[in-house]
C-alpha cells in the first residue's frame, strides 16, 4: 500500500525575495507522478510558527499520514540539509528516522543538527511535539532547500526524489 506523505512549504519572508525555493520544489514535485506514495502538498505556510504549526497539524488531523515532509529554504546552505532535531526552551526533539541509513547513499544530502532558530525549527519542533503528545505513527523531518538556481535545479529535484523514494519504502 502506498504511504501517504503531507509536504509542507513556506512564502517568502523578506523584501527581496521573489520566491521561496521550498515552494518552487514542491510546485516541481507536484508535476511529477509517483506509484510509491500519495503525496499530499500544504504550500505557501504563512511565515508564523504559531499559524504555519496549526495549519500543518490539522491538515496531518484529518489526512493522518504516514510522513510528514516540512520544507524550508536556507539561503546559505549548498545542499539539501534534513534536519536531525529541533529545539525550544532547551527541550530537544528528535525525528525517529534514521538519517544516516536515510541519507547513505546520496553524498550531496547532508544531515544538519541546527534548524536555524526562526519559523522553520519552530514548525518543526511543534509538529515533532505534536506526533508525541498524541502518540501518532506518523513520522516527521524537515528538509532545508537551497537557493534554486539554473545550475542547481536538477540536482535538487533529483536528491528530493531519491529521499521521497527512499522514505516511501522506509
Amino acid at each position: 500500500m502506498a504511504k501517504k506523505i503531507l509536504l509542507t512549504s513556506f512564502t517568502t519572508w523578506l523584501p527581496h525575495h521573489t520566491t521561496n525555493s521550498s515552494d518552487d520544489l514542491l510546485e516541481k514535485i507536484s508535476q511529477l507522478n509517483y506509484t510509491f506514495a500519495v503525496l499530499n502538498f500544504l504550500r505557501q505556510l504563512p511565515v508564523n510558527i504559531q499559524l504555519a504549526s496549526n495549519i500543518v497539524m490539522e491538515k496531518a488531523g484529518v489526512l493522518e499520514p504516514n510522513l510528514i515532509i516540512c520544507c524550508g529554504m536556507a539561503e546559505r546552505r549548498q545542499h539539501l540539509t534534513i534536519e536531525s532535531n529541533a529545539t525550544c526552551s532547551g527541550r530537544i526533539l528528535q525525528t525517529n528516522i534514521d538519517l544516516e541509513k536515510l541519507v547513505q547513499e546520496n553524498e550531496r544530502v547532508k544531515i544538519s543538527y541546527d534548524a536555524g532558530k526562526f519559523v522553520c525549527e519552530g514548525l518543526y519542533y511543534s509538529v515533532l511535539e505534536w506526533i508525541v503528545r498524541h502518540q501518532l505513527s506518523t513520522s516527521c523531518i524537515f528538509i532545508h532547500v537551497p537557493i534554486l538556481t539554473e545550475q542547481n535545479f536538477d540536482l535538487v529535484v533529483n536528491d528530493f526524489e531519491f529521499i521521497l523514494q527512499k522514505l516511501g519504502n522506509y
